[in-house]
């Protein structure tokens, strides 16, 4: 946001960076929520359009705006109906799970492009700006994945709840269900969430460096 008011043509460079690298983060975990629920029995995601690799169904303008601005950010979510899974409690951790799994194995593999692309483009011009590129690409979906993971719902991990915890305690969870979206926000407005973000992207940042290094 600094550079926006400091150095508008900076701002504006980094932008042209981070926008196919966004639009790549949000795209692959849409994806994988609607390729697993229509795999697990639920079309819905499938007859809304959802499975296409054309980001613009899954942009949610504000999320994006956050991600630019914060690092951070959220998509338009996929619709899913549980009452068309298999077996609906344990599908909807499925569905909530692979979002976050996908954006982790792109990340890696966006370290590894990076790696890659050092090596072997010698070219300035054409090497910094790819370099550029999949370093929001690592980024983007490292801070996607992590920010889906908090227990809230209407995050991925809140819907790992139901799962994880016995029945009895389905309706607190589903009162939690209500004010999450509020505390979502207020986390988010307060900056809360940093000392949740920093600190998991930086435990999983050093964890990947440490297996690119095993393949270099």
């Amino acid at each position: 946001m600094g550079d926006l008011f400091g150095d508008p043509v900076v701002f504006l460079q980094r932008l042209i960076l981070q926008i196919p690298a966004l639009l790549l983060a949000v795209t692959v975990h849409e994806l994988s929520h609607a390729l697993v629920a229509d795999r697990l029995g639920d079309p819905t995601a499938r007859l809304q359009g959802r499975i296409t690799l054309n980001p613009l169904p899954h942009i949610d303008p504000l999320g994006a705006l956050a991600f630019v601005l914060a690092g951070f950010g959220w998509a338009k979510p996929v619709p899913v109906n549980a009452y068309n899974l298999h077996n609906p409690r344990r599908d909807m951790a499925l569905v909530a799970v692979a979002g976050p799994i996908s954006n982790f194995v792109v990340a890696f593999l966006g370290l590894i492009a990076v790696q890659l692309v050092s090596m072997y483009v010698q070219s300035p011009f054409l090497g910094e700006p790819i370099i550029g590129v999949l370093r929001f690409v690592y980024f983007f979906n490292l801070g996607l994945a992590i920010f889906n993971l908090i227990p809230l719902p209407p995050l991925d991990g809140g819907h790992f709840l139901p799962y994880l915890f016995p029945r009895g305690s389905w309706r607190t969870l589903h009162q939690l269900e209500q004010y999450g979206p509020f505390i979502l926000i207020l986390l988010v407005m307060t900056g809360a969430t940093r000392y949740i973000m920093v600190p998991a992207m930086t435990v999983v940042s050093r964890l990947y460096v440490w297996l690119a290094s095993l393949l270099f």
